[in-house]
């Protein structure tokens, strides 16, 4: 019983740190694309559609029920490594035309930002998959 308990509030704080995570890569993309990156070619309409993206599935790692939660933070986790993968080609090869400066004002926090969300994603899609039979919630 208290096994149990302390597993659901483990599983309840990764899910507040994943969500939180989430939200705030989002808005950082939102941030960015409000400060002008909206005005480039490709980048742009990709740094509105993370940020989008990312409050949804923000709000969806809150309000999935407990039985698709190892999907939706797998997914979710899936995602924060590809925009992650996506900074990393900015900054070295480029990506669709445009080159990242490593010194520009949100790369470094962004960089930590998802760093920490696909590992705390990772950790709760796993927590969540491995454990099936949850209580109702």
């Amino acid at each position: 019983m208290a096994t149990d308990r302390a597993r659901r509030g483990a599983v309840l704080a990764l899910r507040l740190a994943a969500a939180g995570l989430t939200a705030t890569m989002g808005a950082i993309h939102l941030s960015l694309w409000t400060d002008g990156y909206r005005d480039l070619a490709t980048i742009g309409g990709l740094f509105l559609l993370n940020g989008i993206l990312g409050c949804l599935l923000a709000a969806a790692l809150l309000l999935t029920p407990y039985r698709w939660l190892g999907l939706v933070a797998a997914t979710t986790a899936l995602f924060t490594a590809g925009t992650l993968g996506a900074l990393f080609l900015s900054l070295t090869t480029g990506l669709f035309g445009f080159q990242e400066s490593a010194d520009a004002e949100l790369v470094r926090p962004t960089v930590a930002v998802e760093t920490a969300g696909v590992l705390v994603l990772t950790t709760l899609a796993v927590a969540a998959l491995s454990h099936r039979h949850h209580p109702r919630g």
